[in-house]
């Protein structure tokens, strides 16, 4: 393999680590070959990676008749990859010799590029026409048979579809966000974030040097909106890294402290303040040992991240559901933690990206159980649809809503309010 420094090559070693290592893809993306890609490379490596685990499901359906048996993890990548271009339009000619050379440059393989030879062949006159036909991949059983037994199989179904499209591109403004839509082509959507469907290189984007805009998901966009009017208010971050509600936050006018465990993401968190010209104090430590006394909180706390497949494809092969009741533990202690932190009559909004019921809607209501007192606000802000609201107070987002305007990320949020 490291004779061949391809995307292709790439992209079936960020495949191995994703499916024989159980690793996410960002943790997969490093090391000398990764680095010495060229920046064109690498970007095309993570597309082809992440349209192989979108379409994991259909590649191995579209080869399983022409396999007598399954090959080895690496040649079954390299076959799914030759699979996903061919049936998405890929010159038969360069895909498959790209893909014979690559199981003949590994010696453990090399002796099967005939098959792979044959099997591509075939998969480019038979595949595009069974490809079209095919429904959208399926989630893992560990996670489809909850969110069916919380949402139906109607709205997973939908949601399936909406991983399978993938994400488009979110800003948030830092000024004005009509005019940030009019310089990058984008559209203006009704909570506020601008959203471009194509993006191309980011950096290369309009006002991306000025550090007039950063890229946040639609509904990673709303928990830090839920606040109201921040200025001059002092205002917790409480797991702050990447750093988009902080951004938000200090725009606003708040006096921010951002605060989360990662010294490597914190650092990352630093760089945007400094290129948007925003201010906020950095301090990186446990959640669960900081003290304080704020006027609002935002807690986006540490989660199952399964609203985000959409964007991150990787996540249901690279993780099986575990640590899940851990994190669960962890959002209540961190919700209770918080609560010692803000002032009577503040504010805090709990969020996390998950589409899991017990990482949202059980959590406050735990919380309200265990707090007298405590009480849930109805959450405001721009742009809110009736039907996202949920019984018990929150704002329930999923992938599957905004289907005409390309989804959003799910996501659970709600604003307690602490007695005065």
């Amino acid at each position: 393999m490291a004779a061949i420094p391809s995307a292709r090559a790439q992209a079936v070693q960020l495949l191995g680590q994703v499916l024989g290592q159980g690793r996410l893809m960002s943790d997969a993306m490093s090391g000398h070959a990764w680095e010495a890609l060229a920046p064109a490379d690498k970007a095309t490596a993570q597309r082809l990676a992440m349209e192989v685990l979108r379409n994991l499901d259909r590649c191995d359906r579209v080869l399983k008749p022409h396999l007598r048996k399954n090959p080895p993890l690496f040649v079954r990548n390299v076959l799914r990859l030759g699979t996903l271009e061919l049936c998405s339009g890929g010159a038969a000619h360069g895909v498959v010799n790209e893909a014979v050379q690559m199981v003949g440059a590994d010696r453990k393989t090399q002796t099967m590029k005939g098959m792979v030879n044959a099997v591509l062949r075939k998969v480019a006159e038979d595949g595009p026409a069974q490809w079209a036909r095919l429904r959208a991949p399926r989630l893992a059983r560990w996670l489809r048979d909850p969110l069916v037994a919380a949402w139906g199989p109607q709205a997973v179904a939908a949601m399936e579809a909406a991983h399978l499209a993938g994400a488009p591109l979110d800003l948030t403004a830092k000024g004005d966000p009509q005019a940030l839509a009019d310089a990058t082509g984008g559209a203006l959507l009704p909570t506020g974030s601008v959203r471009l469907a194509q993006a191309g290189q980011v950096s290369a984007l309009p006002g991306f040097e000025a550090g007039e805009w950063w890229v946040q998901d639609a509904a990673a966009a709303l928990p830090a909106r839920l606040l109201g009017d921040v200025a001059g208010l002092s205002v917790l971050d409480m797991c702050a890294a990447p750093g988009g509600k902080t951004m938000q936050l200090a725009a606003a006018g708040a006096r921010v402290t951002a605060l989360d465990l990662s010294e490597h993401r914190m650092a990352r968190v630093a760089e945007n303040l400094a290129r948007t010209g925003l201010a906020a104090q950095i301090v990186v430590g446990d959640a669960l040992d900081h003290q304080g006394a704020y006027d609002a909180i935002v807690l986006d706390a540490p989660c199952s991240a399964t609203g985000t497949i959409r964007r991150h494809p990787d996540l249901p092969h690279a993780k099986q559901g575990e640590g899940i009741s851990e994190l669960i533990g962890l959002q209540g202690a961190m919700i209770d933690h918080a609560l010692t932190l803000l002032a009577p009559g503040g504010r805090l909004v709990f969020c996390t990206c998950s589409l899991i019921p017990d990482e949202g809607e059980c959590q406050i209501e735990e919380a309200l159980a265990r707090h007298e007192g405590l009480r849930v606000l109805r959450p405001e802000a721009p742009g809110l649809d009736e039907a996202w609201r949920s019984d018990e107070g929150g704002l329930r987002l999923r992938p599957d809503f905004w289907a005409d305007r390309g989804g959003m990320d799910g996501f659970y949020m709600a604003v307690l309010h602490k007695p005065a």
